[in-house]
């Protein structure tokens, strides 16, 4: 495997500091996240007798909540958001539980992705589903419409969140072992236990008014941030030889500079560079990480309107290191194919497995 840049290298050493847990911040986050969870969630329903129009933007808020709440079950899968372990899985499976997402289960699939980010030799576990132009050029004309499918902005944020946190989640991998299954059983036997006790207090109708809308944005939004911070055009990614944790990191991650609303109630999870770098850095010290590393702020920026263009991506170029169109690769794959040898589409293929959230 190849050796990092020793820049690069550096500051993994850097992020020591602020991988230290700040057991008040952890607290004061969880109470300033599902306080207002709660409260919005109820004014929500007492809105439902007044107008349903009134009650869409209350599940709009609500719905960014959530998406805090699973930045909080995701620093406690990296045992990052209290010192104890025991607290964390707690912790995280009680949120994923409000979130939909098995802890266990998550933490091994997430815990694959951060080591295998960006390594073309290891794809399909806890990452998007990337071709290489190459390969969709061996690809059969059904694997080529089930990747378009796939990459179509419709089904990957529409249907996606549907697929992965209601039908994905709620089952068990190949490779799971007693401690994920019994997990995945409790998630979702919690998830039935509370969806009907609300159904019980305020009606299966207003029910659904409210947590559709909240479960459907919320995920919506999970699966982009995961897509963006990861899906831009000069990302990072190399076969296994060649590849570094720490140039993955650094490079196969961007920095996601959002609005300050926006980055409080996505736990500044736009730092994903930071996050990759370091996974114990806690989600509150991601930006002190950041600003404290200047070459850190030289990683790959998006903004909240660079970063719809992301969407247009669909098929990664070896050769000029770029994410490119359909339209573009058009172009490239009527060039002689190369002779050196491609894998097999079905044998690096992989699904959506989170997040994303981030």
């Amino acid at each position: 495997m190849a050796k990092p840049d020793n820049r690069l290298s550096s500051l993994k050493k850097n992020m020591t500091p602020f991988e230290v847990i700040d057991t008040k911040a952890s607290i004061r986050q969880l109470l300033n996240t599902l306080i207002p969870l709660i409260l919005l969630w109820y004014a929500a329903y007492l809105s439902l007798s007044v107008s349903y129009w009134l009650t869409l933007p209350i599940t709009l808020i609500a719905s960014g909540f959530v998406v805090r709440t699973f930045i909080i079950f995701h620093d406690c899968c990296h045992q990052s958001f209290f010192k104890s372990r025991r607290a964390n899985r707690i912790l995280g499976t009680i949120t994923g539980i409000l979130t939909l997402c098995p802890y266990e289960q998550w933490k091994s699939t997430h815990s694959i992705h951060h080591a295998t980010s960006s390594n073309l030799d290891k794809r399909g576990i806890g990452d998007m589903w990337v071709l290489t132009v190459e390969e969709y050029r061996n690809a059969s004309l059904w694997q080529r419409l089930s990747y378009r499918i796939y990459r179509n902005p419709l089904v990957m944020f529409g249907l996606g969140p549907i697929w992965v946190f209601l039908v994905s989640y709620r089952f068990n991998r190949k490779a799971a072992g007693r401690k994920e299954k019994l997990n995945t059983y409790i998630t979702n036997g919690s998830i039935l236990v509370l969806y009907a006790l609300l159904c019980w207090a305020t009606g299966w109708q207003a029910f659904l008014l409210i947590q559709a809308p909240i479960f459907l944005l919320s995920g919506m939004l999970g699966i982009w941030l995961f897509y963006v911070q990861h899906q831009f055009e000069d990302t990072y990614y190399e076969h296994d030889e060649e590849w570094s944790f720490v140039n993955a990191a650094v490079e196969g991650s961007s920095y996601y500079k959002l609005p300050r609303p926006l980055q409080w109630i996505t736990g500044n999870i736009g730092f994903h560079h930071v996050h990759h770098l370091s996974p114990k850095v806690p989600n509150y010290n991601l930006e002190k990480a950041h600003e404290a590393s200047p070459p850190l702020q030289k990683a790959t920026t998006i903004t909240l309107k660079t970063s719809f263009k992301s969407i247009s991506f669909r098929l990664w170029d070896e050769e000029r290191k770029v994410f490119v169109t359909f339209k573009e690769a058009k172009a490239l794959l009527r060039k002689p194919q190369g002779s050196a040898s491609v894998p097999e589409v079905s044998a690096i293929k992989g699904r959506t497995v989170v997040q994303s959230k981030s």
